[in-house]
C-alpha cells in the first residue's frame, strides 16, 4: 500500500516537472513572428487612419439614420412608436422635418 502511494506521489512530482520545464523553454525562447517593430506598426496605424471613414476599410459604412436612431431611443415615446410604424415616420412625428 505504501508502495503505491509512493509511486502515485513521484508520478505526479515528475508529471509536474515535466509540463513546468516544457513551459519554460517556450517562454525564454519567443517567436520573432508574434512581434512587429516600431516602424511597422506606425505605418499600419496611419494606413488605418487614413482610411477610416472612406468605406474602403473593412468595416460598413456609416449608417445615416443612426445619429436619429440614437435621438429616438433616448425618448421612450418615440422608441416605442418607431417599433410600430418605422423609424423615420416615428422621429418626423415627434421631432419634424430635421
Amino acid at each position: 500500500m505504501r508502495a503505491l502511494v509512493l509511486l502515485t506521489l513521484l508520478a505526479l512530482l515528475a508529471l509536474g516537472l515535466c509540463r513546468r520545464d516544457g513551459s519554460a523553454s517556450t517562454k525564454d525562447s519567443p517567436s520573432s513572428e508574434a512581434f512587429v517593430s516600431r516602424r511597422a506598426s506606425a505605418e499600419l496605424v496611419q494606413r488605418q487612419k487614413r482610411n477610416a471613414g472612406h468605406g474602403s476599410g473593412p468595416g460598413a459604412p456609416p449608417d445615416p439614420l443612426e445619429a436619429k436612431r440614437e435621438v429616438c431611443e433616448l425618448n421612450p415615446d418615440c422608441d416605442e412608436l418607431a417599433d410600430q410604424i418605422g423609424l423615420q415616420e416615428a422621429y418626423r412625428r415627434y421631432y419634424g422635418l430635421v
